[in-house]
């Protein structure tokens, strides 16, 4: 019989980071289940998904007083929660700055601290191609198209596989 590793455990500290009246922002951190060692290696060391725009300065001022860094990868997201900004970079300063340049499309934020930041830039790009036509305020490397993106959006030393059209064929534009 398999043996299944438990979940991470999520603990949730007393005190919240935001509240306003529809929303409370807190925070926590996830240990590891039976099973599932502290040395497993994890990609991010702090995240948060769809926090309302107005816990911004809360949650930067939080990571701040912890010493964690504030660099990483960041989505903008209107009200109906779907992505329409995707970055990389500061994190709370990038989007403080594209919530000013669209105040009223934009009501959510993510953000992801990766732990290694060498990953960014792949992240980024993954999070970029799957979102694809949503995103409206950002058109860098999204593909509206069936057209691929660069394969040399990702880091060197990565295994690739990429299809390309048989000679002869005729290519489509789009």
């Amino acid at each position: 019989m398999k043996r299944v590793k438990k979940k991470s455990v999520k603990t949730i500290a007393a005190k919240n980071v935001f509240s306003d009246s529809q929303w409370t922002v807190g925070y926590g951190k996830l240990k590891p289940g039976r099973g599932r060692p502290e040395l497993t290696q994890r990609l991010f060391l702090a995240l948060g998904e769809k926090l309302p725009f107005e816990a911004l300065p809360n949650v930067r001022r939080y990571l701040k007083e912890q010493n964690i860094p504030r660099m990483g990868v960041y989505i903008a997201h209107d009200s109906m929660s779907y992505a329409r900004y995707i970055g990389r970079g500061d994190i709370f300063q990038r989007l403080g700055a594209r919530k000013k340049a669209q105040e009223l499309e934009l009501k959510y934020f993510s953000f992801y601290v990766v732990k290694d930041k060498k990953h960014e830039r792949e992240i980024e790009s993954l999070l970029i191609r799957a979102a694809g036509p949503l995103l409206q305020f950002n058109t860098k490397k999204k593909r509206l198209s069936i057209s691929a993106g660069s394969v040399k959006d990702y880091e060197p030393g990565t295994l690739f596989f990429e299809r390309r059209y048989k000679r002869g064929m005729k290519r489509r534009k789009g």
